[in-house]
């Protein structure tokens, strides 16, 4: 499993799944809580990780290769 996210994309979707994850806790207002907020443990795997199965099948990548 190579990276194919790059350090942008990765701070993005770690981000925005966090704070997806705070809605569906509840700790923005308990009126925004909503089991929808999990749908950010998505993203914030995959920024965790640095790798994203959907740009794997779309041949997709944001992160720069290194070659010597």
């Amino acid at each position: 499993m190579t990276s194919n996210v790059g350090t942008f994309d990765r701070v993005v979707r770690f981000s925005l799944g966090a704070a997806l994850i705070a809605v569906a806790l509840g700790l923005f207002a308990p009126a925004y809580q909503t089991a929808w907020g999990w749908v950010g443990v998505v993203p914030l795997a995959t920024g965790l990780l640095g790798w994203c199965p959907l740009y794997q099948a779309l041949g997709l990548k944001t992160c720069r290769s290194v070659s010597t």
